[in-house]
């Protein structure tokens, strides 16, 4: 289904007034939450959107690019005024974002391998991924950004593409190269970022917060992840050792388990 302003979203699961919101990695999009959907929504109401540019919201924005517009815009056309959100590497960014634009519509965080706006610093490993991904688009080769992609957010700097599970790579190649094909018609377009960054609030954020990294994610990662228990009070660190940028798609399973507990712990969740 799409919002009046074209943002793609499914929503499922028996109503509720604190529903659970997923937001995807900047390399995916709303599909990445196949595996935890249907029993998710077997036992609650949940929401997950493709961010502008991802996925079914591929109409391009009138005015600047603000996901977290486009996020807050699409809980109000679902009528949806207090939720737990779920964010996954960029996702995570438009997460606190959002928490920090509108702080009522956040009863909790979820912040699976914060990226986005959380990354402070160009470690040599991001570097490295940025300047590969840059040329493949100079030089219009959508193929090659895919892989440069998949090469770093999915295989992580420390592993092998043949130490993933191919189905994992298969699910974020499609969904990587549509994005890159959606935006690639879009063109140039202003982006609007959060004044001042998320990062220099992140203690305004007072709502429980779990920080989930794994131990085979770029060092940019690993440092976002640490500021972001640092600077939220009280957040909640979850290191997984055998995984690299997508937790949620390597062990679908143990994330799921990971979620419900989450919500379970949380006052008041429904």
């Amino acid at each position: 289904m799409l919002t009046a302003a074209g943002i793609a979203y499914d929503r499922a699961g028996p109503p509720s007034d604190v529903p659970v919101v997923l937001l995807h990695a900047g390399i995916a999009d709303r599909r990445m939450w196949d595996q935890q959907w249907a029993a998710l929504t077997a036992e609650r109401d949940a929401v997950r959107l493709d961010l502008r540019g991802f996925g079914g919201s591929t109409s391009r924005p009138h005015a600047a690019l603000s996901p977290v517009e486009d996020v807050i815009g699409a809980l109000d056309d679902l009528h949806i005024t207090r939720c737990h959100l779920v964010g996954a590497s960029f996702g995570a960014g438009v997460a606190v974002e959002v928490t920090l634009a509108r702080p009522a519509l956040v009863a909790s965080l979820l912040l699976s391998a914060p990226g986005g706006s959380l990354i402070a610093d160009a470690t040599a490993d991001l570097r490295a991924f940025v300047e590969v991904e840059r040329t493949a688009l100079a030089d219009e080769d959508l193929a090659a950004a895919v892989e440069a992609n998949l090469a770093w957010w999915v295989d992580g700097p420390h592993r092998d593409a043949s130490d993933v599970e191919p189905g994992v790579r298969a699910r974020v190649r499609d969904m990587q190269r549509l994005a890159l094909e959606i935006t690639a018609r879009w063109g140039e377009i202003e982006e609007r970022e959060l004044d001042p960054p998320a990062l220099d609030r992140l203690d305004e954020v007072t709502v429980p917060t779990m920080v989930l990294v794994g131990a085979l994610d770029l060092d940019a990662i690993h440092d976002a992840a640490s500021r972001v228990t640092a600077g939220i009070p009280d957040a909640r660190p979850v290191v997984w050792p055998d995984v690299a940028h997508l937790p949620s798609m390597e062990r679908a399973d143990d994330f799921l388990d990971l979620l419900r507990d989450w919500l379970r712990g949380q006052l008041g969740a429904p």
